[in-house]
């Protein structure tokens, strides 16, 4: 089983390991940086032992990684990790821009349900079943979001089944909810953000979240 430095180290962007299995262009490893498409949140980009990662899929509790068909790597070989810094910052923060945003919108809505969510680079969505539209509800939620982050709130994560390695985040006093992504370690490194709806189909409304302040720094 790959062990997921990502979750206690999400800052780091560089990890020496060890590969431990090789099938073709599949790679595994024995521990890693490098976060894999989960929970609506897009992989990471960058390199193992010099060589780009084309795809990462998760396999059990272990993640595949699928390198270039002519790569050399082979069982019990040394190899570097690095990751693109730039990409993992915007999707941590993006990703709890979205768990801020859906938090509040279950307090603003009790009982909605959530339907699908994604993560990428440039912005989040987060899907819901609603027959009414919920742009109302924007301008609270764009103040109450400010608000957490004007507070500068650590943000807590850790296992609740370490077996099955069920993870969680939570934030003292405003919510907890399971979660197996990357976080920032605070509220205020999320910074500003903007919300915009789509109508994607009846009965089916659509928030997308964006960040429209400086990148803070970490």
């Amino acid at each position: 089983m790959t062990q997921k430095i990502f979750w206690d180290e999400p800052y780091q962007t560089t990890l020496d390991t060890a590969v431990s299995q090789v099938d073709g262009e599949h790679v595994q490893v024995e521990s890693t940086i490098f976060f894999a498409f989960s929970g609506g949140q897009e992989s990471d980009e960058g390199s193992l032992g010099g060589y780009p990662v084309i795809k990462a899929e998760r396999l059990g509790l272990g993640i595949v990684y699928t390198l270039p068909h002519d790569h050399s790597l082979r069982v019990g070989d040394r190899a570097t990790w690095q990751i693109d810094w730039e990409r993992r910052y915007r999707l941590m923060r993006l990703h709890f821009a979205a768990e801020m945003v859906l938090q509040l919108v279950y307090q603003l809505r009790p009982g909605i349900e959530r339907i699908g969510a994604h993560i990428a680079q440039d912005k989040a969505r987060i899907d819901f079943a609603s027959d009414v539209s919920l742009a109302p509800l924007f301008p609270e939620i764009e103040w109450e979001a400010g608000n957490l982050t004007t507070r500068d709130l650590p943000i807590l994560t850790g296992f609740s089944d370490i077996q099955t390695q069920r993870r969680y985040w939570k934030v003292d006093g405003f919510a907890m909810m399971a979660c197996g992504g990357t976080h920032p370690k605070s509220t205020r490194e999320v910074g500003a953000v903007k919300l915009k709806r789509k109508n994607t189909g009846r009965g089916k409304e659509r928030i997308e979240i964006m960040l429209v302040d400086a990148q803070p720094t970490a």
